[in-house]
């Protein structure tokens, strides 16, 4: 009686799934042996396959997300950032080139890329620091294991003379550095470990589009004095207190940002310590952390932080007192 003869078929499917990396990495051996038993005149027997032994091609595949909201600039604006998120969503190593691309259709103005135009996130801070390391293409691009992302900003400038609401785009691209094409394309032995590569079901390449958008700020200051004299009355003599009161109101669609309140103490008077307020709050004299500070020196002034104000912040009062000589 003939032993069987057994024929072993391996059929390698391909699918690749957006967000994570796709399946096996590459470069795993896939190994299979099959075994049958039986009974030959009454007698246990048993027999085995070949061994196929299959290697794992590695799919190109990579995800770009945008992270920032739509953000909001002014004509004439520099360095305005928007942060992405480049993912690997294959299932092997992989070096990916980045580039931006500004001339979009169907937005109102082209932002200007700055230069350089593309930043590494290194401090995960989500905007552009002294920390984050420029992209220089071809010689810092990303390698990124599966399932492995970076952060990356585009910096743009706002062109001058751009209206309120009007709309600019700017794209990141990332893109497999072994190749790109239709899901499927095959770059035979450029894989990880000498493997063959696929384009997977991103193509090998991925982009993502933020949204600059043009607010328009306007910003008023109206300040005000009553005076106490030391009779009880409202005539400037000396000894007297000036109560002042600056009234700072940001009105249209943008942001006025970083705004910072400077006013100088005036000739002849000396700042009241510890009179400093922001909407009836106290602020100590002092450089910390309360925004506020009374700067001694030549010109002795006092300075308070307000940050970014927009018109539903609402108005923000600073009021300090001086007495005079």
């Amino acid at each position: 009686m003939k032993r069987p003869v057994l024929l072993l078929v391996v059929c390698v499917c391909f699918s690749a799934h957006e967000g994570r990396a796709a399946g096996t990495p590459a470069g795993t051996s896939v190994v299979n042996q099959a075994q049958v038993s039986y009974t030959q005149n009454g007698v246990p027997a048993s027999g085995v396959s070949n061994a196929t032994t299959l290697t794992v091609a590695e799919i190109l595949d990579v995800n770009v997300t945008l992270q920032s909201a739509q953000v909001s600039v002014i004509a004439g604006e520099t360095r305005r950032t928007l942060l992405f998120r480049v993912t690997n969503t294959g299932n092997g190593s992989e070096t990916m080139p980045f580039g931006i691309d500004n001339l979009i259709a169907g937005d109102d103005f082209d932002p200007l890329a700055a230069a350089p135009a593309i930043y590494f996130d290194t401090d995960g801070s989500g905007d552009l620091t002294p920390a984050d390391v420029a992209y220089a293409a071809g010689s810092n691009d990303a390698v990124l294991a599966a399932d492995a992302g970076v952060s990356v900003l585009l910096v743009n400038d706002i062109p001058a003379g751009v209206a309120d609401g009007q709309l600019g785009r700017s794209r990141l691209s990332a893109r497999a550095a072994t190749g790109t094409g239709t899901p499927g394309t095959t770059f035979p032995g450029q894989g990880t470990g000498g493997t063959d590569a696929l384009a997977g079901a991103s193509g090998a390449s991925s982009t993502a589009i933020g949204e600059y958008v043009v607010g328009d700020v306007q910003v008023a200051v109206v300040k005000s004095a009553l005076v106490v004299d030391p009779a009880g009355g409202t005539r400037p003599v000396s000894g007297a207190r000036i109560d002042y009161q600056v009234v700072v109101n940001v009105s249209g669609s943008g942001t006025a940002r970083a705004l910072d309140f400077d006013d100088a103490i005036p000739a002849n008077t000396t700042y009241l310590p510890g009179s400093l307020r922001v909407n009836g709050a106290s602020l100590t004299d002092a450089a910390d952390g309360d925004g506020g500070e009374f700067q001694a020196g030549a010109t002795p002034r006092v300075r308070v932080a307000l940050g970014d104000l927009n018109q539903a912040s609402g108005a923000r009062t600073v009021a300090f007192a001086v007495t005079i000589n």
